[in-house]
């Protein structure tokens, strides 16, 4: 394994990599290299991060008539269909 020296992190990257690092249980250096390797695109990132909150602009900015007609529209999957039990 390839060792690097990194310089100037500055203590904002300093708290990520200790909060991964804590939340994680592991060493600075293996959140450091974890974050490395997100950085350059070779660790995939979990996909429930994707959402997070991107969906807020959205709560609350139907009017009266489109929340009724989406009511309207889902009421039928309210029903239960019993045979589908059976």
């Amino acid at each position: 394994m390839k060792q690097l020296t990194v310089r100037g992190l500055g203590d904002d990257l300093t708290g990520a990599i200790r909060r991964l690092a804590n939340r994680d249980g592991t060493s600075l250096n293996r959140a450091a290299v974890k974050l490395l390797r997100r950085g350059a695109g070779l660790e995939r990132t979990q996909a429930a991060d994707t959402v997070g909150s991107s969906l807020d602009r959205f709560i609350g900015s139907w009017s009266d008539a489109e929340a009724d007609e989406t009511e309207r529209a889902l009421r039928h999957f309210e029903t239960i269909d019993e045979a589908m039990w059976d």
